[in-house]
């Protein structure tokens, strides 16, 4: 009875329960409750993958005036996403995770540094949007040394030599604040095989003053700048359309598992992600298409790629309602339906979505020759360092 007991609560953890509730059956059992949240939910560690990985920690600075950067990065995760999407490590694709941790807000602890990690590295790509749509804005103090010390030593990150492993700092006050060296936090992250990237939110050269340029040379990285208060730009398309429809059908594929609050919870956060996207539901769906966003672990569909004996482990009141009520030879069949339905569905959003980038493409080029020019957004500048460190890496970027 003792070893099922344990069994059983190493592999709820495993699927991510945030609570559960478990006794034993004699008269002097007594109930116990373990809590966890969300963000430390025990995630697939890219150090025990067979692949090559992918990780990324986003450092974002929450002080007052940092509302735009904020926006920006809620509004371009799914267009940063698609970009490390178009990589590859020979010929697999690789393991893809991202963090994200809070800096410079009067509402964190002083004494974490007014730090926080918001998510810690996941798979889970819902998880990282409902990080960022959690985060407000408050005055601060700002201190880089301190949340890049803290990424590196918080995160799991990978082992493998082949893998890329980046650090993306944004904010707008001076690079050297706090008590923490900055030049100490980046030649600690070049050890580690972590490239430090800093994103000044102003003037380039005043980021440079600032120390903000320093930062990304010790570290190994490139030194941006953007606008954080440029609006962006979103073009409709004639796809959009048939697009945001593909969705629904997508949705309707997902086999979630798990206790029963736990796949309510997935098939919530999945729609409440959808609507946070807003505007850039598009690139959302988009991703949703595409080889990154994965739920193995919490969808039958997409566990099922790699672990061919899932419907056998899964317990049967954890499978989705409709399971439950077929017959056992059944449920490998629907399965594999919604499967196909799932890659016939996704092959339509990419078909869809090459005819929808060269209508964007070309009225980006057209508004662009109008305007004379605009600043460049975070996503803007996080594709372009992305896009040419992971060639550097020896990753083929489609």
């Amino acid at each position: 009875m003792r070893s099922s007991f344990l069994k059983f609560i190493v592999m709820t953890l495993a699927v991510g329960t945030l609570s559960i509730e478990v006794g034993q059956s004699n008269s002097v059992a007594q109930d116990v409750t373990i809590t966890v949240k969300k963000s430390e939910l025990i995630k697939p560690s890219a150090i025990n993958s067979d692949r090559t990985a992918m990780d990324v920690a986003i450092l974002l600075d929450t002080s007052g005036s940092m509302q735009g950067l904020i926006s920006q990065a809620k509004s371009q995760l799914w267009n940063i996403v698609q970009e490390f999407a178009k990589a590859e490590k020979s010929g697999d694709t690789p393991y893809f995770r991202v963090s994200v941790f809070e800096y410079g807000n009067d509402r964190l602890p002083a004494s974490e540094g007014y730090v926080r990690q918001v998510c810690g590295l996941t798979d889970d790509l819902d998880v990282v949007s409902e990080a960022l749509f959690s985060l407000s804005t408050d005055g601060g103090n700002e201190f880089c040394g301190t949340v890049i010390q803290d990424a590196l030593k918080q995160l799991d990150w990978s082992r493998r030599s082949d893998s890329y492993k980046a650090i993306f700092i944004a904010g707008n006050e001076p690079f050297d604040q706090g008590s923490e060296s900055y030049k100490e936090a980046c030649a600690s992250a070049v050890a580690a095989g972590v490239v430090v990237n800093t994103i000044h939110c102003g003037d380039y050269n005043q980021g440079i003053r600032e120390f903000w340029q320093d930062g990304a040379v010790t570290g190994g990285g490139k030194y941006l700048h953007i606008d954080q208060n440029r609006k962006v730009i979103h073009i409709e398309s004639p796809q959009d359309v048939i697009i945001i429809e593909l969705n629904s059908q997508l949705n309707n594929t997902y086999l979630w598992f798990g206790e029963v609050g736990l796949r309510g919870g997935y098939s919530k956060n999945q729609f409440a992600q959808d609507s946070n996207a807003g505007s850039n539901s598009i690139s959302r769906t988009v991703t949703k298409a595409g080889k990154l966003y994965s739920n193995s672990g919490r969808d039958l569909v997409d566990t099922y790629k790699s672990n061919k004996n899932v419907l056998t482990e899964v317990e049967e009141h954890c499978l989705p309602d409709k399971m439950q009520k077929m017959a056992k030879k059944d449920r490998l069949s629907y399965l594999k339906t919604m499967a196909n339905k799932r890659a016939t569905i996704q092959k339509k959003i990419g078909e869809q979505n090459l005819a929808r980038i060269r209508y964007v493409n070309a009225e980006k080029a057209r508004l662009a020759k109008a305007n004379g020019g605009q600043d460049s957004t975070l996503g803007d500048v996080m594709r372009e360092a992305v896009r040419t460190q992971l060639i550097a890496s020896g990753f083929k970027v489609n």
